[in-house]
């Protein structure tokens, strides 16, 4: 898996990030997203809050140098949580399992959390092969779907020496 990188998120990235950020599909599966996925500028003001947070890591994902998604991580209330949003043209060719290792080797913050729709089953996969298990489910308001989902959060937890 050589060929998957993390890179600093540049501003020549934020057109790609956007289109990819409105997929109607891939909104359909994270459900967790901003309401109104095809504002622009509303994405403009929602990237440049991140880019701004000292305590919000973003990286672009790349597969053999191109664009291939992001990855984060940020602090919710005391808890330092990550995120991967893999485009579709790098589905199901491990490219999200990968881009999670290499975040995860990033980021030394242990316990550290994720949230997933149930119905996500592919972030699923990807966070139990990175070795997050599951600590919880309920309904949550997912603003991309404009209405409650069953959502799932999960833990990797310190290692035990």
């Amino acid at each position: 898996m050589g060929h998957i990188e993390l890179r600093d998120l540049q501003d020549d990235d934020l057109d790609a990030v956007f289109e990819m950020l409105r997929d109607p599909g891939a909104v359909a599966m994270a459900a967790f997203t901003r309401a109104d996925t095809t504002n622009r500028d509303s994405f403009d003001e929602w990237i440049a809050a991140r880019r701004r947070a000292p305590e919000v890591s973003l990286h672009v994902v790349t597969e053999r140098g191109g664009f291939a998604g992001i990855a984060g991580a940020f602090t919710v209330d005391g808890d330092r949580e990550v995120t991967c949003w893999i485009a579709r043209n790098a589905w199901g060719r491990g490219v999200g399992t990968e881009a999670l290792r290499l975040l995860l080797s990033r980021e030394p913050t242990r316990p550290l959390f994720a949230r997933v729709a149930a119905h996500n089953t592919a972030a699923i996969a990807v966070l139990g092969k990175n070795g997050f298990t599951e600590l919880s489910r309920g309904d949550a308001y997912a603003p991309g779907l404009g209405r409650d989902v069953e959502e799932v959060v999960y833990a990797l937890l310190p290692v035990l020496e």
